[in-house]
């Protein structure tokens, strides 16, 4: 318990699935968090099951893809709880589609989200990192590190987080800043994003085996399984790791 004990968190897309995981797990470990999402209800719910732990925290609606959002957002969280030590960039959508039939407005739209809000976020918690120091994980996917024919937007913008991280993170380095970026790339985890997808399948039972079935472990990953990963990011364990990809894919990509 404590690993994280004194710092201010705020994550995106906290209302569900691994930003839902996060947000609990760094509560039980000592943080006050920010739960941001669009989806109010949701992000409510898990800001009230923090505080009804006994933990701090609080919600706010965002929408990662807006500037003026981030600005709203930061400045709220420095005014509630007095700044902020770690941002996790968790918020994302998917988006199926290869290069020939995947639109334009459909690839604007999901980099919006994926990248654009990364950017603004890294951006944005940077400068109200600098008093303090902190770190900045940003979410990215095995998608990031590998290619898939039928997900031409999400492996352009999973890859676009996993190197925009590098660059954030020797820019801090460099300038003498006690900020440290650093990138998640998880496997498939079953979160509500995955059950959805796998749903649209003429057999969602097949295909959920089939998915599991690609990870040598066989068996699909848990919240839980990446929330820890950031947990460890997040915390002084890590104060010499930045500027890393932590891949937690059940040895997905070791094949």
């Amino acid at each position: 318990m404590g690993r994280v004990a004194g710092k201010i968190a705020l994550v995106t897309g906290g209302g569900l699935g691994l930003g839902r995981a996060t947000a609990l797990m760094l509560a039980r470990e000592g943080a006050k968090v920010i739960v941001t999402d669009i989806k109010d209800r949701e992000g409510a719910q898990v800001a009230d099951e923090i505080v009804d732990a006994g933990g701090e925290a609080m919600f706010l609606h965002h929408d990662v893809a807006k500037e003026a959002e981030w600005d709203r957002v930061v400045t709220a969280t420095v005014e509630r709880f007095g700044g902020l030590q770690i941002l996790v960039n968790n918020a994302g959508v998917a988006l199926g589609g290869d290069v020939e039939h995947t639109s334009l407005e459909d690839w604007r739209w999901l980099m919006s989200i994926n990248l654009d809000g990364v950017f603004l976020g890294t951006k944005r918690a940077i400068a109200a990192m600098k008093p303090t120091g902190g770190s900045i994980i940003n979410l990215s996917s095995i998608e990031g590190l590998i290619g898939d024919a039928n997900l031409a937007a999400y492996n352009a913008s999973k890859g676009g987080v996993r190197i925009f991280t590098k660059s954030a993170a020797l820019y801090c380095a460099k300038s003498g800043l006690n900020i440290r970026v650093n990138s998640i790339h998880p496997g498939y985890i079953w979160t509500p994003m995955v059950e959805q997808h796998l749903a649209k399948e003429p057999d969602p039972a097949a295909a959920k085996a089939y998915v599991a079935s690609l990870h040598p472990v066989n068996h699909l990953g848990e919240p839980n399984d990446i929330a820890y990963g950031v947990l460890y990011l997040a915390s002084d364990e890590s104060k010499f790791v930045t500027g890393a990809e932590l891949v937690i894919d059940g040895g997905y990509t070791a094949q």
